[in-house]
């Protein structure tokens, strides 16, 4: 089926390479525009209902009109000479105030996008009071935009009436400062983006730097680059789609992570394909032949393996939809659907491209014409067949001892932050030094009927149970004695006082692990008990939401290692028809991610001293590291399959494997690492560790597990690795000859040759190393 479909691609290069230029622009204009509109950036929305702070969550919406969008900025108000408030100065920051909440604010409707694909955020914010300083020097003001805070057009209105308030209360010699929400993303977008241009530049100029280096050519050079861009696009037009269609939301983190897989695999599968067909070319007799036939027999031979490293991707982040915390159940279908695109585009789009430039994609190299001389990749083959024990042992050791970083591992559930020199970062921090940590980020309880049912006598069942001020006396007489809960406010009953609710604020850091223990083991507890009968508490706020996140995310890590595992396994055995070899290569994998996790953990949890690493990273480095890095083990394993179908021993057939295939593992795994750590440079710390992490996993992969450690135990197993199927075995002629052997002189060209193991040998090349031996 593979070979059929490429066969008809480059018979049509040009009509696929006009489809795909179309179907990228029209996606990408729907990506760019809509991305936005897909996110959510409220963690609580991603739990399961049957978690506390997810329950309060909905008596907020359904008691109190409380929106998920809510935009709640922090406004400090303050003289400009530092001294206290006056009585003249409060009065000023009130009319101000006013002011504020009774006007409109205009969103403007940019020239390049059309009206139907923007959303109007036109709106008047709602401005309230806040706590004053102790010392009385400044005033907190709460200002609430409703919208998704990651849509550049709310980030604009954002500094609309940041601009406006400045200028207002300047005025009357009062300084602002914003923080919270939407100002820290708009504050940290602003001083961040010459940082990430400057990064993708160099990203994509390491890409282009190594494509120079292994191909000298100017075409193969720039080419994958602005073909992956274009599929890139039309992918995240279709998760975008994806996500309209079926109605869910993407974590903000999600939209950085596609471009990096995307970027990374895309290279990859190119890179496969070009190194390919540049051997295939390489072994043509006929230099005039026409390049389509080559480019056919390239994405016949290569598209196989690449189907099935894809697959492993999608089954794997497919597994991510048993997970019961919303942030990784959406991460699944975004990523297998980019994935499945770009493999479609590996297929189709990439054979049409090698078709119409043929040997024009090496100029001005002369490489196609005479072979290469043997070079590092070749060294490294001979030794890793001759001396397999040690590579093996040494291998083994590097990783076991990257491993142990690992023991007494933290999870840390704070909140994502920006650069801490930021305006709102610094107007945080004059905050904290003079009210409570928890001050400005409240915790609160709701108290409502009991899953809508009446009294628990069973009198007036069916009907709402009311709820008096003077029933809730106890639960914040009780809330108030809680060691580590500063203020605790008067209760706020709704219009028909069917449920109540009452804020309260911690003395402790509220990103902190006490706060989460505190809210779990004492608040939680508390407030069940004193709930005035026939109704039901629940806790909302930061710490009671990722203590539940906590809880929902080592429920998922139990689930979906195990099952994403089993799943790999399975489709390695129906890959390499071998229960043998998937075995050796899931060791593999296992110990790379383990070593992966250990050098994270001792770099950002023991070295820099940070609480613990994100609670995102094991899940997702798993998945990343075990599904990208199998990538570069199924290439290997089905190069060395194919080695050994031809005459000679299993060693020389693992040496010919990773002298051909080490060159393009090692670039793409550099261009895939390089990729991810790109991420370094966002402002939240949870993407930039899953950024560094899995570009050194990355790196593990490509330079330690696939071209050393299986080959090395594949060399050690010999042909025995591929047990119960035949694969591998040397294939003798029927009807068409026999193939010759792979003595000294021949074994390190015959590679090079379309393998048809019942043609006689041709296009065979001297060879001047010595023979391997199994």
């Amino acid at each position: 089926m593979i070979r059929s479909l490429t066969a008809l691609t480059t018979r049509h290069a040009w009509k696929f390479i006009l489809l795909w230029t179309l179907l990228a622009a029209g996606l990408s204009i729907v990506g760019q525009s809509k991305m936005h509109s897909v996110t959510q950036p409220d963690v609580s929305s991603f739990l399961p209902k049957s978690y506390d702070s997810a329950a309060a969550m909905e008596i907020a919406e359904d008691k109190f009109g409380a929106k998920p969008d809510d935009n709640a900025v922090t406004m400090l108000v303050g003289r400009d000479d530092g001294k206290k408030l006056t009585v003249g100065d409060r009065r000023h920051i009130d009319k101000i105030a006013r002011g504020l909440g009774e006007q409109r604010l205009k969103m403007p409707n940019p020239d390049d996008l059309p009206s139907f694909m923007l959303t109007d955020h036109s709106q008047t914010p709602i401005v309230k009071s806040g706590a004053t300083a102790p010392d009385g020097t400044f005033r907190l003001l709460s200002v609430s935009l409703d919208g998704n805070r990651n849509d550049p057009a709310l980030q604009d209105l954002y500094r609309d009436l940041r601009d406006h308030a400045e200028d207002e209360f300047a005025r009357a010699d009062l300084r602002t400062g914003f923080t919270g929400g939407i100002a820290d993303l708009a504050d940290t977008t602003e001083a961040q983006e010459d940082t990430e241009k400057l990064v993708g530049i160099l990203t994509f100029g390491l890409i282009v730097l190594l494509n120079v280096l292994a191909f000298r050519s100017v075409l193969a050079a720039i080419l994958p680059l602005i073909a992956v861009v274009l599929v890139g696009g039309a992918a995240t037009g279709a998760v975008v789609g994806t996500a309209l269609l079926f109605d869910f939301k993407l974590d903000p983190s999600t939209p950085s992570l596609i471009t990096v897989v995307l970027l990374g695999i895309g290279i990859d599968y190119f890179l496969f394909m070009l190194f390919r067909f540049r051997e295939l070319l390489r072994a043509d007799p006929n230099p005039k032949k026409n390049a389509r036939g080559v480019a056919a027999e390239t994405a016949g031979r290569v598209g196989a393996a690449i189907t099935s490293a894809a697959l492993t991707i999608v089954a794997a982040f497919a597994t991510l939809g048993i997970a019961s915390f919303g942030q990784f159940k959406v991460l699944g279908p975004a990523i297998a659907v980019c994935v499945l695109v770009m493999l479609v585009a590996s297929l189709t789009f990439i054979p049409a491209l090698l078709a119409v430039s043929g040997r024009g994609m090496f100029w001005p190299s002369r490489a196609l014409r005479k072979e290469p001389k043997a070079g590092m990749s070749a060294r490294l083959g001979d030794r890793v067949a001759r001396r397999p024990f040690l590579f093996v042992a040494a291998s083994v050791g590097l990783l076991c001892a990257l491993s142990a970083g690992a023991l007494g591992m933290r999870m840390d559930y704070g909140t994502d932050s920006g650069p801490d020199d930021t305006p709102a970062a610094v107007t945080a921090k004059e905050i904290s030094r003079a009210l409570p940590g928890g001050v400005a980020s409240p915790h609160t309880v709701y108290v409502a009927a009991a899953d809508g049912k009446g009294a628990a006598d069973g009198k007036g069942a069916g009907r709402d149970v009311r709820i008096d001020a003077s029933g809730l006396k106890g639960l914040t007489k009780e809330l108030k004695a809680v060691k580590g809960v500063g203020r605790v406010a008067e209760p706020v009953l709704n219009e028909r006082h069917t449920a109540a609710k009452v804020d309260f604020y911690l003395n402790v850091d509220v990103n902190s692990q006490r706060a989460r223990d505190l809210v779990s083991d004492e608040v939680r507890p508390l407030v069940v008990k004193q709930a005035p009968p026939g109704t039901e508490a629940h806790v909302s706020g930061q710490a009671a939401i990722f203590a539940d996140v906590s809880e929902a995310v080592s429920k998922d890590l139990k689930v979906v290692f195990p099952v994403a595992a089993g799943l790999i396994a399975l489709i390695l055995v129906a890959l390499l028809r071998s229960l043998l070899a998937p075995m050796v290569l899931m060791l593999a994998i296992g110990l790379g991610f383990t070593a992966t996790l250990g050098s994270g953990v001792l770099v950002f949890q023991h070295v820099l001293d940070r609480p613990g690493v994100s609670f995102t990273l094991p899940l997702v480095l798993f998945l990343f590291v075990v599904a990208l890095g199998t990538d570069y083990n199924i290439l290997i394993s089905d190069r060395i399959r194919e080695e050994m179908g031809r005459s000679g021993s299993a060693r020389e057939a693992v040496a010919a494997a990773v002298r051909h295939t080490a060159p393009a593992i090692v670039t793409a795994g550099v261009v895939l690492a390089g990729s991810f750590a790109s991420l370094a440079v966002n402002p939240s710390p949870g993407t930039q560790e899953i950024g560094l992490v899995t570009a050194l996993g990355i790196g593990l992969s490509s330079l330690v597990l696939s071209i050393v450690l299986v080959p090395a135990v594949v060399a050690m197993l010999g042909r025995a690795t591929w047990w119960p199927s035949k694969s591998g075995r040397r294939k003798g002629g029927r009807g068409g000859g026999h193939r010759a052997p792979r003595t000294p002189e021949y074994a390190q060209y015959e590679s090079y040759a379309p393998y048809d193991p019942y043609a006689p040998a041709t296009w065979q090349q001297p060879h001047d190393s010595e023979p391997l031996r199994r």
